[in-house]
C-alpha cells in the first residue's frame, strides 16, 4: 500500500451516538487488520453507549476539551493534551459533560469494531 497523508478531509466519515445515533462524528484514519486509529469530535452532552471489548486495548488521546472517561465506575477527567488507556474486559463511555466539544483520537489495537458487547 502506497504511503499518503490521511487527515479529516479524505479518511473515511461515519456518525454515531447521541438519541438519534448520529450527533458525533468520527474519522477512520489508519484501518488494518491489527490496528485501528480514528478521530471523533463530541458536542457537549454527548456520549457513547457503556460497553466492553473481550480483545481490544484502546488508548483515548484528547486534542481539544475535557471528556469524561467512566472506566469500572469511576470517571476520570481528561484534558487536553492528556490521555487514558482502557484495558480488554473494562467498561467503559466516553462522555462530554462541559459545554464544548471535544475531539479525540482513539486508537485501539486490534481493532474494536465487531469486539464490543454492553456493559
Amino acid at each position: 500500500m502506497p504511503t499518503h497523508i490521511v487527515d479529516t478531509t479524505n479518511a473515511e466519515h461515519y456518525k454515531w451516538g447521541g438519541l438519534q445515533g448520529t450527533d458525533c462524528d468520527g474519522w477512520y484514519l489508519v484501518q488494518s487488520d491489527g490496528l485501528s486509529v480514528i478521530e471523533e469530535l463530541m458536542p457537549p452532552g454527548t456520549k457513547e453507549e457503556r460497553h466492553m471489548h473481550a480483545k481490544s486495548r484502546q488508548f483515548f488521546f484528547v486534542l481539544e476539551g475535557e471528556l469524561t472517561m467512566e472506566v469500572e465506575h469511576h470517571d476520570f477527567a481528561v484534558a487536553a493534551g492528556k490521555g487514558i488507556e482502557v484495558y480488554p474486559g473494562q467498561a467503559h463511555q466516553a462522555i462530554n459533560r462541559s459545554g464544548a466539544p471535544v475531539r479525540i483520537m482513539v486508537t485501539s489495537q486490534p481493532p474494536s469494531h465487531g469486539d464490543r458487547t454492553p456493559a
